[in-house]
């Protein structure tokens, strides 16, 4: 069953130690959640700059968990660029926001 993340470049990058990977999963569960709240009021709020600043911050986590939200990342980046009316990047924000949470609760359920 797809878990919304991998652990693949965690284990990678911890050379297998399990509590170093508690670490990352604990720093990426304390960190993500308030920069996608964040992200996602600036959008509401029509703030295209804090938005960039914040899904900017989250790319690398996402990476890390190998959670599939680059191209979506890069938009809400690029709307910070463009007049565009915030409608546009809407639905890709309602898309991130699913996905990093489906992860977060797997996250969660996998290290508690």
């Amino acid at each position: 069953m797809n878990r919304g993340y991998s652990l693949d470049s965690v284990n990678e990058l911890s050379g297998g130690d399990d509590e170093f990977i508690g670490v990352l999963v604990q720093t990426f569960l304390e960190e993500i959640p308030p920069d996608l709240d964040s992200m996602v009021k600036a959008v509401d709020e029509d703030d295209p700059q804090t938005a960039y600043q914040f899904a900017h911050k989250m790319k690398p986590n996402l990476q890390l968990f190998e959670i599939d939200l680059l191209s979506e990342i890069k938009t809400i980046e690029s709307w910070s660029k463009t007049n565009k009316p915030k409608q546009e990047v809407l639905p890709i924000l309602d898309h991130i926001v699913t996905t990093v949470n489906n992860a977060i609760q797997n996250l969660k359920e996998d290290f508690q």
